[in-house]
């Protein structure tokens, strides 16, 4: 019998203690034959091809408290988005049966480039060139842009001066519009899925879309092929809900100033999330997601009292229930009860949704069946008034939308309201000297506000008013004759402005770039070229002092340099193996401002004059293409240097790039104080 009782203790022993040893056993080989495939996931959401197994590396930094940081890496580098994003425009084609690459007896060996003829775009050679003549596509773009721009130009000369003062884009006229739209699925799919809001929005705004997602269909998705032995088939159902603002430049996607896109079943993950996001200039920002785990209430972290992202349910969390001896203690003490309520995922396939889109104070909040889900905070550079389209478009089928308490005034956009006639921002006559430094300004035809910016701060800089550095703005031609009359009535009175006769467009900046070398070297004698953007805030001292500590006697290239760059072959912003037949880029410094001495720009006008110069619609690239072609008879100095920042601003920064003019006034305020600190906001 003592032995019986002994073994009861033992029994019990065993189900406490060894079952859970064993069951933890369970859980750590179960971890350790699934970890590889955590890391394949990693890997591809990271974008990294070169992963292989145990092998690869994977590089992510996790912040779980920072919405602003997606996990491992910003889902907007990836393929799968791009293909939605994009789903009328085709890919770039395959690569060809023939790599460019040959193999010799001395092995793998790369093919010398292509040759094509390139650089038959000036004004004149178009106009005499026979049209049935073999031109690429971007000479083709060219010759269309060069013909609508003469046509524009004739325009403006006959375009009467008083038109110009009673237009309401230059008087600045109010517009009147309605405080409520409507719109049924029929007329929005007709519409190219964009429903115009004539005034924006204010703080109040409400956008209600009624719609029904599509079921999941297969997509191929390459870089998941090579993580799992050629299996990259993934079931994809998601849409995107966007405000985007005004096209600026033909070729260029308008800004969108809320990117909102639910993945019902998630990047890969198999997990449903919803991202936000915003895209100016093609430069897409920091996505925010939202995965099912509530963020902090922390009072920086709410928007207008709201999370950013609600909690629903998912089958990877586990709520921890509370035991039922703590509920008993804690009913017996007289503790309140908090119910919570748990939701699931606000969208299912084929199943009808009511998102509201509400504008408010502090930035936009989703609401879906009437439940809050997301807000996402204003992001810089973005105001309300700006919002001027709603897109829909990917997998879902719209029913209807309804926008209420839209303003139903616009303060729209007046060159009278920005631009300041005062003769202290008048150009200077070009000095009868050389010069240190000429700086092109790529500007587009509205951006009044830009370019006023510029002249009232930077270019007041001391090389500037000396005639020691001369300043530019290259500007093509508006698809609207009133904004171009404008331009003219603009360049005429200031004098700092080329206008060059063909219609903007985002893939002929190219165009623009060759002829402030053309004009750095021919119209004024400058002993280095600046290229740089209307958004781009320069530090001339600090960018003069940087040219001097090279030797003059040396070609210079300078700027924020990239090194192996591979071009992109799917997705919207594809560059083709015709276009770009090459697997790398040379090294090429970042377009918001680089510095090149003439003789580079010499090379560049003179291979441009004798049809042989190669364009390509990527104007940094051809920059860099260029100065590889100097390189291999002269030696040139590439300098680099983080300062010349590509997006934003750094402390001590050379330029810094996407500022707003009042971040350009806030910057000259500070630096004329001594202080080359940045303004963190617009």
């Amino acid at each position: 019998m003592k032995r019986v009782k002994c073994e009861i203790p033992t029994g019990r022993r065993f189900k406490l203690s060894h079952f859970l040893l064993g069951l933890g056993g369970l859980y750590l080989i179960f971890i350790a034959f699934k970890f590889p495939y955590f890391l394949e996931i990693a890997a591809v959401l990271s974008g990294e091809d070169s992963y292989d197994g145990w092998n690869g590396k994977v590089v992510g930094d996790v912040n779980d408290g920072d919405l602003s940081k997606p996990l491992v890496n910003s889902v907007y580098k990836d393929m799968f988005h791009r293909k939605l994003e994009d789903e009328l425009i085709q890919d770039a084609p395959m690569r060809p049966t023939e790599e460019p690459l040959e193999e010799g007896r001395d092995g793998v060996q790369p093919i010398k480039p292509l040759k094509h003829l390139y650089g038959r775009i000036t004004g004149e050679v178009m106009r005499r060139m026979n049209k049935t003549s073999e031109l690429s596509v971007l000479e083709r773009m060219a010759d269309e842009a060069w013909t609508l721009g003469l046509k524009a130009w004739e325009e403006v000369d006959e375009f009467d001066g008083k038109e110009i003062g009673q237009s309401s884009l230059f008087a600045g006229k109010p517009e009147s519009c309605p405080s409520w739209l409507s719109v049924n699925g029929e007329d929005l799919a007709s519409g190219d899925r964009l429903m115009f809001l004539p005034c924006g929005l204010k703080a109040g705004s409400s956008i209600t879309v009624v719609g029904t997602p599509r079921y999941a269909h297969q997509e191929y998705v390459p870089q998941l092929a090579k993580t799992r032995g050629g299996n990259g088939l993934v079931m994809v159902s998601q849409f995107m809900v966007e405000l985007q603002g005004l096209q600026s430049v033909d070729g260029e996607a308008p800004p969108k100033i809320l990117h909102l896109n639910p993945r019902l079943k998630g990047d890969w993950s198999r997990k449903p999330v919803i991202e936000h996001n915003t895209c100016y200039r093609m430069h897409w920002g920091t996505a925010q997601r939202c995965d099912g785990l509530p963020s902090k209430d922390d009072e920086d972290m709410l928007v207008d009292g709201y999370r950013r992202c609600e909690k629903w349910i998912r089958n990877d969390v586990v709520d921890s229930k509370e035991s039922k001896t703590t509920s008993w203690f804690g009913r017996f003490i007289g503790r309140a009860q908090k119910p919570e309520v748990t939701w699931p995922f606000p969208f299912a396939e084929g199943r009808l949704f009511i998102l509201t889109l509400r504008a408010g104070v502090d930035g936009y909040h989703i609401i879906v069946g009437g439940r809050h889900v997301t807000s996402f905070a204003y992001r810089t550079g973005f105001s309300l008034e700006d919002a001027t389209g709603l897109a829909i478009k990917g997998d879902v089928d719209i029913h209807s939308v309804y926008a209420t308490s839209l303003p139903t005034s616009h303060p729209s956009f007046s060159p009278q309201r920005v631009l300041e006639m005062s003769p202290k921002w008048k150009a200077s006559p070009f000095p009868k000297r050389s010069i240190r430094l000429f700086i092109g300004i790529l500007s587009a035809t509205n951006h009044f506000a830009e370019r006023m910016a510029v002249r009232q701060t930077w270019m007041q800089s001391s090389a500037i008013k000396s005639l020691d550095v001369v300043v530019r703005f290259f500007v093509a031609l508006n698809p609207r004759k009133e904004v171009n009359a404008v331009l003219k009535k603009e360049a005429a009175y200031f004098g700092d402005i080329v206008i060059l006769p063909f219609m903007d467009r985002y893939e002929l900046v190219v165009l623009k770039t060759i002829a402030i070398c053309e004009f750095g070297v021919q119209n004024v004698t400058a002993a280095y070229i600046m290229k740089c953007d209307d958004d781009t805030f320069v530090r001339v001292d600090s960018v003069l002092k940087q040219i001097d500590r090279i030797s003059p006697k040396r070609s210079l290239y300078m700027g924020n340099l990239n090194l192996l760059h591979r071009p992109l072959r799917n997705g919207k912003w594809a560059v083709t193996y015709e276009e770009w037949p090459e697997e790398v880029y040379p090294p090429y410094a970042n377009g918001p401002g680089y510095i090149i001495s003439s003789d580079i720009a010499k090379f560049i006008v003179s291979q441009h004059a004798d049809q042989k110069l190669r364009l390509f619609k990527m104007e940094d690239v051809s920059m860099g293409m260029w100065v590889e072609q100097v390189n291999q008879s002269t030696t040139v100095q590439y300098s680099h240097s983080w300062k010349f920042c590509q997006y934003g601003c750094m402390v001590d920064y050379y330029t810094a790039h996407y500022q707003s003019p009042r971040q350009m006034i806030c910057l000259w305020d500070k630096l004329s104080r001594g202080q080359a600190r940045c303004c963190n906001f617009r």
